[in-house]
């Protein structure tokens, strides 16, 4: 049996799972969702959850008011902060910060000047966190080089 072939017991169709995909997905986007077998809630749960939307509503009024390059610039310094926190941990996890900074490049560089006032700024931190990630990268690696010339003796 060669690996392209699946073996007897393996079901190749999915026809199970794309039976409880369609079953799960019937009602999706219905407006009336209830169920005879869903149970009765409290006044105390309906209270909390329409608090919760009321709380939702007024979050999202607020950040519809906000120009959408404070939002972005507000993410893009949250990228950099996670790229930092992996780059300070000990071992540096570079993937993780290799990940954050391309996500980060992302916008700073496919949105350039859109970015508004700050775009200076965010390439600014988009080039120390890249330098960052390239000192602490080559010191990982000399570490490593060092220590195998020393385990070889």
């Amino acid at each position: 049996m060669t690996d392209e072939t699946p073996a007897r017991d393996q079901n190749t169709d999915f026809s199970d799972i794309n039976a409880n995909l369609a079953e799960g997905l019937a009602g999706f986007g219905a407006d009336d969702q209830t169920d005879e077998s869903d149970p009765e809630l409290d006044q105390e749960t309906i209270d909390a959850m329409e608090e919760a939307q009321r709380a939702m509503d007024e979050s999202r009024e607020r950040l519809a008011s906000v120009p959408a390059e404070v939002v972005i610039t507000n993410h893009v310094m949250g990228l950099y902060e996670l790229a930092a926190i992996h780059l300070s941990a000990n071992p540096p996890e570079l993937a993780q910060a290799a990940l954050a900074i391309d996500a980060l490049a992302c916008l700073v560089d496919g949105l350039g000047d859109r970015i508004g006032p700050d775009a200076p700024t965010m390439r600014d931190a988009l080039n120390n966190i890249r330098l960052a990630f390239v000192q602490i990268k080559g010191a990982a690696d000399s570490d490593v080089s060092t220590n195998a010339g020393t385990d070889a003796g």
